[in-house]
This record gives structure tokens, sequence and C-alpha cells, in this order.
């Protein structure tokens, strides 16, 4: 019987596959922006984003060559079920994966991996961090190629495209949820 995991139960399962304080780190960023924006957007289910959020790059450590490709052996080994499984695999779409976003919560996974990733860089670049960060200067810095460089622009751009935002609307929503 599959079944959908908690938070901790996500929590746990990184864990059991990852060691790298910064995976680790990225992994609740992504889960607590996730269950901030599902808030939002779809407040019945904050713990499904949040959970899925955390199991986003389950296997991307031990398995960087097969990322989505291994999450999706490993969740249905391990039971998981298969709305999580997809929201999982599809955060890769277009990169490592070919199962595409479907649902907006999925779209949304797609779009503030990578925006995540290239705010926290930027704030990382301030005194005050993120507290008064303004989307004008996340914007500053996604227009910069060579900052955060590991932080693809396309897939943000692919992904504020596929949830019908504006680039500045996804940044001011991602900000608002990691200040949270």
């Amino acid at each position: 019987m599959s079944y959908i995991p908690t938070v901790e139960q996500a929590r746990e399962l990184v864990m059991r596959y990852n060691k790298e304080p910064f995976h680790l780190q990225h992994a609740e960023t992504v889960s607590k922006v996730m269950g901030e924006i599902a808030k939002r957007y779809d407040p019945d289910n904050e713990q499904f984003w949040a959970a899925v959020g955390m199991l986003h790059d389950i296997d991307f450590e031990l398995w960087p060559e097969q990322h989505c490709v291994k999450a999706n052996e490993l969740l249905h080994e391990l039971d998981v079920d298969e709305d999580v499984i997809h929201a999982v695999v599809s955060h890769g779409y277009g990169i490592c994966s070919d199962v595409e976003p479907v649902k907006y919560m999925e779209k949304m996974l797609f779009a503030v991996d990578e925006l995540t990733g290239l705010i926290g860089a930027a704030a990382l670049m301030r005194p005050t961090g993120i507290s008064d960060m303004e989307p004008k200067s996340v914007v500053k810095k996604f227009k910069d190629k060579k900052f955060a460089a590991g932080c693809s622009r396309d897939v943000i751009r692919k992904g504020s495209e596929m949830l019908g935002m504006e680039l500045n609307e996804l940044i001011a929503l991602t900000l608002d949820a990691m200040r949270a």
C-alpha cells in the first residue's frame, strides 16, 4: 500500500541518502518554500507540497548522473505514492527527466528549485541577507550570468512561463516564502 510521506518522514528519507550539509539545507529550503507557497495556492495540501519539496533531490548526492531516474526507482521501492513520485521526477523535466510537470504544484517546484539557489546566493552577498532583499536585486543577479552560474536561468524562466507568472512575480513570491 503506497503512502504519502509526512515532512518528517520525507526528511528521514532524504537523510538516508544525503549527508552533505549543502544538500540537506537545500532540501529544507525548498520544502519550506513549497509549504509557504501552498498556503496561498493549495492550503489543504501544504504538507504534501512541503514533503515533495523535501524529497525532490533525494537521489542527487549519490547518483548525480542518474538524477530523477534513481529517485523514481528509490521512491517506488519505498512504496511512496505515485503523485509524490511524479512531482519529484517532473522537477527535472527537460534536464534529466522526460516527465513533464502537469499540476500547478509540480510547475512551482520546477521553478523554485533553481530560484531558491539564486536567491540564497544573492543573500550571501548582502550584510542583511534576505530580510530586506527586493525582487529587483534578484533580477539584477539573474541577468548576471556569471553570478551563481550553476543556477539555470532557462529553467527559472521556463518555470515562470509554465506558471503563467511574470518573472518578477515569481521572484517576489519566492522571496516572501523564503523570508517566512
